[in-house]
């Protein structure tokens, strides 16, 4: 099946510039995850944390130039669940789908709604009781839902906002943080081991996780071939700089101190910049970042469910626009129904390891792709972004990736093994119903 270079028509309206590309790259990925992990990767490394950054910067300019040059060449909805299925087929695209959206997308979301509520607690305690904190969790889903049915446009304007708003507090810390420091506590006394920045990175990878959601809406973009790597490339940016301007500032703020806030190290250096002011615009810095993730994601997943069920690896009634919208409505709501299902049972804590694998397995076939496209259709056509270097940038995206996988604990990698070997389960049953269907 050869890559067509025209835009697609799935009856989506294109109305997503560079711009909005660039602003859910960065919402997409600034969530919850920062807001924590500078703390976390500091009781590991101390001052050395930022190798660790530097590692997960490097991985992911790497997969994502990968990105840029597959989403330049196909347009069609779905992101990479589209990219995976046009490369290698369908049995591999089914496999991503699952992946993505639920793997990936409505179990983080889930756990980060939990975290988001737990957060309002603090301020709201009556938000610990269980009927109160369910019809708070099934309202702000609906809110999303709705916004996102009524229109793209609403939806890109929600998350727009709501970037913006949980910007402000994080570059306020930033720029305040700066002359706050102290240039000594800076220092590597010494050097970690291997091991240990292994370790730390695979923890930390998970804040750099979650810029391929802003392509989920490839069916919605302009131009892609030129917007979408020139998106990526602005939110990127922005993310390496405010990512290693924060552990700086933590570090040079708190020092040796900053690996004994490991539950919100940012709330502790915002109070020591601040005072106890700063601690809570922070707090509430949190929930808006969280909030403004779910946004994206409410955005981006129910793409791919769109998009798989256009393919008919999913119900064709999952694959609905609405007719006045010109939006996957019955897809935006299925996918807040499992979110708020998976939030509400306060069981999938856990998955949080396999949510992380099976993305880094989508990141894998994605750079894979790149090879697979060039060998198949020839190189990108002159209105396409196309790599520099021949197969070097997905070759070492593939090695770095890899690198990463195999740090997974083993519970973890096993989880994520028996999830793709259901989806082989379910995809060789469903083939068989439909061979007997058509005899």
């Amino acid at each position: 099946m050869a890559v067509s270079n025209s835009v697609q028509d799935e009856g989506l309206l294109r109305v997503i510039g560079t711009g909005a590309v660039g602003l859910n790259v960065v919402n997409m990925v600034v969530g919850a995850g920062i807001f924590v992990l500078p703390g976390i990767v500091a009781a590991k490394l101390g001052s050395a944390a930022i190798i660790a950054y530097l590692i997960c910067s490097v991985t992911v300019a790497l997969v994502f130039l990968c990105f840029a040059e597959v989403g330049s060449r196909i347009t069609r909805s779905g992101g990479s669940y589209a990219y995976v299925e046009e490369a290698f087929g369908p049995f591999a695209g089914f496999i991503a789908s699952i992946l993505f959206w639920f793997g990936w997308s409505a179990l983080a979301d889930a756990a980060i709604t939990v975290i988001m509520v737990d957060s309002l607690a603090i301020l709201f305690p009556i938000l610990e009781q269980n009927i109160p904190r369910a019809v708070f969790i099934v309202t702000v889903l609906i809110f999303l839902a709705a916004v996102n049915v009524r229109g793209v446009k609403a939806g890109v304007n929600l998350f727009i906002f709501n970037t913006l708003a949980k910007l402000v507090p994080l570059l306020l810390l930033l720029v305040v943080g700066l002359f706050a420091m102290d240039v000594s506590n800076l220092a590597i006394p010494e050097w970690p081991s291997a091991s240990s920045v292994a370790a730390a990175t695979i923890i930390l990878f998970y804040a750099f996780t979650g810029a391929e959601g802003a392509l989920s809406t490839s069916g919605e973009i302009k131009n892609p071939a030129k917007t979408v790597p020139m998106g990526l490339l602005f939110g990127l940016c922005g993310i390496l700089l405010l990512y290693v301007g924060l552990q700086t500032v933590s570090q040079g703020v708190l020092g040796p101190e900053l690996a004994n806030n490991t539950k919100a190290p940012l709330v502790a250096v915002a109070t020591e910049v601040f005072g106890d002011w700063g601690g809570k615009m922070l707090i509430v810095g949190a929930v808006i970042s969280i909030y403004s993730t779910l946004s994206g994601d409410m955005l981006g997943g129910p793409r791919v469910i769109f998009a798989s069920s256009q393919d008919d690896n999913l119900p064709k009634i999952l694959g609905k626009v609405h007719p006045q919208y010109k939006t996957p409505y019955v897809a935006i709501i299925f996918f807040a129904i499992v979110v708020a299902v998976f939030a509400l049972s306060g069981t999938f804590m856990y998955l949080a390891g396999v949510a992380t694998g099976s993305l880094l397995l989508i990141y894998l076939a994605v750079s894979v792709a790149v090879w697979r496209l060039r060998q198949r259709d020839g190189l990108p056509k002159e209105d396409e972004f196309e790599l520099p270097f021949g197969p070097v940038i997905p070759g070492l995206s593939c090695l770095f990736v890899g690198g990463l996988l195999v740090q997974l604990p083993l519970d973890e990698a096993m989880t994520v093994a028996a999830l793709v070997a259901t989806c082989v389960a379910i995809y060789l049953v469903r083939s068989v119903l439909r061979k007997r269907g058509k005899t």
